[in-house]
């Protein structure tokens, strides 16, 4: 790799980071198209060496979200918990489907998540940040929200090892849609469950042979501040804002990627 790469690669980690602690995302959103598009790596190496330097990433910036009360530690870790099992599942699989099929998924999956976003924005306010506890049966609603959250750990972990992911743009519109979280507190449950799935996917890729390690060590310099940059500016921004920029990125991403894989690009 060439020193204008190896700037460039540094560069990419510190973007994806900045972004990873704006959206509560992994930061392979932008890290994996960025690595195949810009950089010129296989479609397998794009999607297995984000996965080690989000784990940094999600940490940095679960901090801080953590410190500002942005964040319901609980479900994280539930999430998180289930997702673990389930992305070593999604990384196994990508050696029987291959990378282009990858590729155009990851591009689909990240461009419907874009269009939900922007309806989210601009869906009338829940009435409440959590769901609602039926007096009648209070153990059943806590039951059907764990139930909830589990199938949703579950999915998030498959797609996040299946295609390299933190698991983040998945999480965040779930969050916000059927759990009835702010945007601000999705994100920052978001980062744990991030943080969790990124170890047994990364080892994962690592032993299938898609990581670069040299390329992840690039990756990783710029991650921490960058992610501690991103919290601080989702923080204080507004709440429609914010869910039409994390829109705004996964719509351009998905497309870009599609396209690149098309030839188009």
């Amino acid at each position: 790799m060439s020193a204008g790469q190896s700037l460039l690669a540094v560069a990419i980690g510190f973007i994806s980071s900045v972004l990873s602690g704006l959206f509560g995302i992994g930061g392979g959103v932008v890290t994996t198209p960025a690595i195949r598009l810009l950089l010129g790596q296989s479609e397998l190496i794009a999607v297995g060496t984000p996965l080690p330097v989000i784990l940094p990433t999600a940490i940095s910036g679960a901090i801080s979200y953590y410190r500002r009360g942005l964040m319901d530690l609980r479900a994280g870790v539930t999430l998180g918990a289930w997702g673990a099992v389930a992305s070593v599942a999604g990384a196994l699989a990508t050696q029987a489907v291959g990378g282009p099929f990858l590729m155009y998924v990851t591009a689909g999956v990240i461009s419907y998540m874009s269009i939900d976003m922007v309806l989210l924005a601009f869906r009338r306010p829940a009435a409440s940040p959590e769901l609602v506890v039926l007096p009648a049966e209070p153990h059943k609603s806590v039951r059907n929200r764990r139930l909830s959250l589990a199938a949703l750990g579950l999915i998030t972990g498959l797609y996040s090892g299946f295609l390299g992911l933190g698991g983040g743009f998945i999480v965040v519109p779930a969050l916000v849609r059927w759990f009835g979280f702010d945007i601000k507190r999705a994100i920052g449950t978001s980062l744990v469950v991030v943080t969790i799935l990124s170890i047994p996917g990364s080892i994962t890729h690592t032993l299938l042979g898609h990581v670069d390690l040299g390329l992840a060590a690039l990756l990783a310099i710029g991650v921490i501040p960058g992610a501690l940059i991103g919290a601080k500016i989702t923080s204080v921004a507004k709440e429609r804002f914010v869910k039409l920029a994390f829109a705004a990125l996964l719509l351009f991403v998905g497309l870009s990627l599609a396209l690149a894989q098309a030839g188009v690009l």
